[in-house]
């Protein structure tokens, strides 16, 4: 560039005059240039050429709902950063449908250039994000399909076929992605649905997987790469600096915490640690671990945009209505199983997302009922046990309070009404009079309603119950 310096014109006339200041003059113009080179080169020194920034995200083992979160993360980063290319190296053998349906999303709706490198397998939930991609490139000897979905978690440990209805779904969710992207759409249904037959390539009844050369065969893929290196030449970004984009401690702990053996545990524990705390005295330790677990439960469902406040709210409110049943209502009713039901709604809500299909609630509900199932079954087994055990003696009460030892909780005299008649005073609903002999004193029913004036017999006198019963009312049978 040049610099605006002010120089002298060049002088009319002639003589001594005119040639100093035509000296002057080339020496103006001579300083002009050698400042004007000096500018250019130093501007040029001051903005050298910058490499491309390109980020890079590792997707392998299983894909779950803690990943979702992480790719989000990796996109915004990009694009935040002004990086060339986001580059989704992909070896996997699928995952959940719905972690799988998220990252497709992210991956569309997204403007930084998004690259797969499928480096061996991109099979099920992880073809859908492969396709999702701007381009994929595949390294020698990978695989790209059979992405049909299957029940996991179903009884007998064995993946089982589902719907049609889910089939369908999940087959024009592949469909689109492949519109969206260029690619062809019959051959994305192929890796779906086992019907989808195309000539040449797979018949009907099987699905479909592409190696690579038949993935660039059939315009699946762009180009093949065996090394990152290749994947930046051919997406003209040789030289450019790799970022990898690495789990932070909350995404890696809500990955742990989804996991569907980690997230079943919590369940487990979580419900054994409350009902010891209600059958124990005081608030301790089984009461926090309780507490603590279904609130790890809740918050890494939470954080994966599973549970909100109305699995919530199904939590609280069952276990309100179970406590309730416990200490205020009489025996085991409407209060019970209500709360057993929203409990089990609100766990099985909060391991679903929106895009749910039959088989993923069928998959949660048998994931709830096996760790509901395991902690009654311990709950039992900690009852029965629990006060043999030397550090719990001071929970459990242990101690027999028995009339040999000077306990005797009923009147002695009360003991001698057993097998007596009499005559219902007042209604017994189940509580009231009746007199016994010349005894007017406070009885109750086994349970059935009495009307006064009715014939009536002691049939239990326990702590200090008097339990009577109608004698028109037939006994229970006797074992021969």
């Amino acid at each position: 560039m040049s610099l605006p310096l002010p120089c002298f014109g060049v002088p009319s006339g002639s003589g001594a005059g005119h040639r100093v200041g035509r000296w002057l003059w080339l020496g103006c113009m001579a300083l002009t240039a050698a400042l004007s080179s000096f500018g250019a080169r130093s501007d040029a020194e001051a903005v050298p050429d910058k490499a491309p920034t390109v980020y890079r995200l590792q997707i392998e083992g299983t894909i779950d709902l803690g990943l979702a979160p992480q790719v989000r993360r990796a996109l915004e980063d990009a694009r935040a950063a002004g990086a060339a290319a986001l580059i989704l190296e992909i070896n996997t053998l699928g995952g959940r449908v719905d972690a799988a349906l998220q990252i497709r999303d992210a991956l569309l709706d997204t403007d930084v250039p998004t690259i797969a490198f499928v480096h061996r397998r991109a099979i099920s939930a992880g073809a859908l994000i492969a396709l999702a991609c701007d381009r994929i490139m595949m390294a020698g000897a990978s695989t790209i399909g059979a992405a049909q979905p299957v029940l996991a978690g179903a009884p007998g440990g064995l993946p089982q076929s589902v719907s049609e209805k889910t089939v369908s779904f999940l087959r024009k969710e592949f469909r689109a992605t492949a519109e969206a992207r260029g690619r062809p759409p019959l051959i994305a249904e192929a890796m779906v649905d086992a019907d989808v037959a195309i000539e040449g390539l797979i018949e009907k009844g099987k699905l479909l997987t592409l190696t690579t050369t038949q993935a660039l065969d059939q315009g699946i893929a762009e180009s093949r790469a065996d090394t990152l290196d290749e994947v930046l030449v051919s997406a003209s970004l040789k030289g450019a600096s790799v970022q990898d984009v690495l789990a932070n401690w909350a995404e890696s702990v809500v990955r742990i915490l989804t996991h569907p053996v980690i997230s079943s545990l919590l369940m487990t524990v979580g419900l054994v640690g409350i009902v010891t705390e209600i059958r124990t005295p005081g608030f301790g330790g089984p009461g926090l671990l309780g507490a603590g677990s279904l609130a790890l439960f809740f918050w890494g469902h939470w954080l994966v945009q599973l549970a909100g406040w109305e699995e919530l709210l199904l939590i609280a409110g069952g276990l309100l209505l179970i406590l309730l049943e416990v200490f205020v209502i009489p025996g085991f009713g409407l209060a019970g199983v209500l709360g057993l039901t929203a409990l089990f709604v609100g766990l099985g809500a909060s391991l679903v997302g929106d895009t749910a299909q039959w088989s993923d609630w069928i998959s949660a509900a048998w994931q709830v009922a096996i760790a509901l199932l395991i902690a009654i079954i311990f709950i039992a087994l900690l009852m029965r046990w629990l006060p043999r055990v030397r550090f719990a003696r001071r929970l459990v009460l242990n101690e027999e309070m028995c009339a040999a030892s000077g306990y005797a909780s009923p009147p002695e005299a009360e003991h001698q009404l057993l097998g007596q008649s009499g005559v219902s005073v007042t209604p017994l609903h189940p509580a009231g009079l009746a007199r016994l002999g010349t005894q007017r004193i406070d009885v109750v029913s086994e349970g059935a309603f009495i009307e006064a004036g009715e014939p009536i017999t002691v049939v239990r006198v326990d702590s200090n119950r008097v339990v009577v019963r109608a004698l028109n009312e037939t006994s229970p049978a006797s074992p021969s």
